[in-house]
């Protein structure tokens, strides 16, 4: 059994298998406004971050449990709209709903989804594997949700078509791609991006007893990003290096297992791009812009107390 310090907790299940479980809570005012989502996109978000924690772990998402905490004011046609939400997520990632609960609450809505996923025990990938010399790769794009974010706050509309905003209130679990990372026994550490890129890089590096160095333009930046992020944010790269919720896979590999990392990014159907390097024991985040010069952000990440 494995449980503190990953993405989920490793239940041994037999001699080659494994259960992994994970749950997360969503509160509103804290994780959500209702102001700035609809029930049917929180509901098919709410489940969305546990699947993203057990494809940061290479495993396959099975069985959810979901319980809600619901202030008395709730309709019955939002709670209809959530749950529809969680089954169609469900559905796409053939993950069955098996059960949970649901109380009266006194204050705001609460949401917690438990997930149990199954993966072969050797293939299962912790944060804690990294090397000196490993490259440091991300999937996708980042600070997307970060400024979806702030475009809702500044009072976007939900429906809106923007892919900022679509990014931060429908996020995409990297499912496939983790899945065949550790199928090729690819990846040596991972870690699924919710609280920002350099504090999640920082539990790997905590876990894994290394350092790193990334390089600010190899960050991938998507074209909304670089088109909105000056009028939405005084340093362009905040967002891609402190913003969470990006739900991105973080992971380190092998120089000599770049091509395969390749050919897993195009059988998964998700770009790969390659920011850094693990860095000696005992060492810490660096980030270097082009000039060499250190880039130190503002702040490391969501801190959630």
């Amino acid at each position: 059994m494995r449980a503190i310090g990953d993405d989920a907790a490793v239940l041994s299940a037999g001699t080659r298998t494994c259960l992994l479980a994970t749950v997360d809570v969503l509160n509103e005012s804290v994780h959500f406004s209702l102001d700035s989502t609809s029930p049917y996109l929180l509901g098919r978000k709410s489940l969305a971050v546990n699947i993203s924690d057990i494809a940061a772990m290479g495993a396959r998402p099975l069985y959810c449990l979901v319980g809600l905490s619901l202030p008395k004011h709730m309709s019955l046609d939002f709670v209809r709209e959530l749950y529809r939400g969680i089954q169609a997520q469900a559905k796409r990632f053939k993950v069955a709903l098996v059960g949970g609960d649901t109380v009266a609450a006194r204050g705001v809505l609460s949401i917690a989804v438990t997930l149990i996923g199954r993966a072969e025990k050797r293939r299962i990938v912790y944060r804690s594997g990294a090397r000196p010399g490993d490259l440091v790769f991300v999937s996708g794009t980042l600070g997307d949700s970060a400024l979806g974010l702030a475009l809702l706050q500044q009072g976007s509309p939900v429906s809106s078509r923007n892919h900022l905003i679509r990014r931060h209130c429908d996020p995409e679990p990297r499912v496939a791609l983790g899945q065949a990372l550790a199928h090729a026994c690819l990846a040596t550490s991972m870690i699924d991006i919710s609280d920002g890129l350099a504090a999640d890089l920082g539990h790997i590096l905590e876990q894994s007893r290394v350092g790193a160095e990334l390089q600010l333009e190899h960050l991938p930046l998507s074209k909304a990003y670089q088109r909105q992020c000056p009028s939405l944010c005084d340093d362009f790269y905040a967002p891609a290096v402190c913003g969470g919720e990006d739900y991105e896979l973080l992971f380190t590999a092998a120089p000599r297992r770049r091509k395969a990392v390749a050919e897993c990014s195009r059988t998964a159907g998700v770009a790969v791009t390659c920011i850094g390097r693990i860095t000696g024991p005992g060492g810490k985040l660096r980030i270097f812009d082009s000039t060499g010069r250190e880039y130190t952000p503002v702040k490391k990440g969501f801190c959630h107390f």
